[in-house]
């Protein structure tokens, strides 16, 4: 499909199959509460784990999270690319997306052109990885198919780059804790 059906797709609340830099995933609009509930029905994902939001650019983030300098600093060598930084949320975004108890949202900008086209095209995206909770991810849009079938109406080709889910670290601690083990070594 193309990116213009994929746009299409995000402004009406469908969820989308993306490549990334990691594992191939399933975007939809974060502000949109009833594609993000379809997010979770597709995936049967628990409520207790938060969407990322994923974006174009760090000027698209500016807006989403509070940054320190030295937020900046620890992140910017490793983006874009398979770095996941949490941080102090400055907006409501729906339920599921980020969390809204500690009002933190984890955000990452991608290593992957063309998912950052379709970023730049519709904005910040919440993005998980296409699979059902709990099992592996798909690696490509042929096998997201397999596992979704219609009930993800669009599905972007290609392929993940990586294969490894990206680290993830809270910058709200101090000092930063490391939630998940990645790619990009972090202490």
């Amino acid at each position: 499909m193309s990116l213009e059906a994929a746009l299409v797709a995000l402004r009406t609340g469908q969820v989308v199959g993306v490549p990334t830099d990691t594992v191939y995933g399933l975007a939809v609009d974060p502000a949109n509460e009833e594609a993000v509930r379809s997010l979770f029905r597709i995936k049967g994902r628990g409520w207790s784990l938060p969407l990322a939001v994923l974006a174009a650019s760090f000027d698209q983030i500016e807006g989403l999270v509070h940054w320190t300098e030295a937020d900046r600093r620890l992140v910017e060598p490793h983006w874009p690319g398979p770095l996941t930084a949490v941080l102090r949320t400055r907006v409501s975004l729906a339920a599921g997306v980020g969390d809204h108890e500690r009002g933190t949202l984890a955000v990452r900008v991608p290593d992957h052109d063309l998912l950052r086209s379709l970023l730049a095209g519709s904005g910040p995206l919440a993005v998980t990885s296409a699979n059902p909770s709990g099992s592996a991810p798909a690696l490509d849009s042929v096998q997201a198919r397999a596992l979704f079938g219609d009930r993800v109406p669009v599905y972007l080709e290609g392929e993940r780059q990586g294969g490894e889910a990206s680290t993830v670290v809270d910058l709200t601690r101090v000092p930063p804790v490391v939630l998940r083990d990645g790619p990009v070594p972090f202490s």
